[in-house]
């Protein structure tokens, strides 16, 4: 028969299974706050020369766009095309950049 070591009855370097889960659901309501802190700001994706703003809620939702309309050329759609995928993209990668900072503390090692 082999034997298992002893832990002391505490297991997980002396944690036992009720404060393992006290800590989690910690963790988890931190979490949570932090992504309600997210969710309640607003940031914003300016194309170049701020001819396009895309303002987006922090639980990815555009909430508004602004087209300057200098960046209004008939001829040449194309270019107000790419000045909306640029400021919706630049104010997308705004909201990851936030929520890496604020949530990314708790998933480190994870992926």
């Amino acid at each position: 028969m082999s034997r298992r070591p002893n832990f002391g009855g505490m297991g997980m370097g002396g944690m036992n299974m009720q404060q393992m889960m006290k800590q989690a659901k910690k963790l988890q309501a931190q979490m949570a706050e932090e992504q309600e802190n997210i969710t309640a700001q607003e940031f914003t994706g300016k194309s170049a020369d701020d001819l396009v703003v895309a303002t987006f809620t922090g639980d990815r939702k555009l909430k508004d766009i602004k087209i300057d309309k200098e960046a209004i050329d008939p001829d040449d759609p194309d270019m107000l095309q790419d000045l909306v995928i640029d400021a919706v993209n630049k104010g997308l990668a705004q909201i990851d950049k936030a929520t890496q900072a604020s949530l990314g503390k708790y998933t480190k090692g994870l992926m």
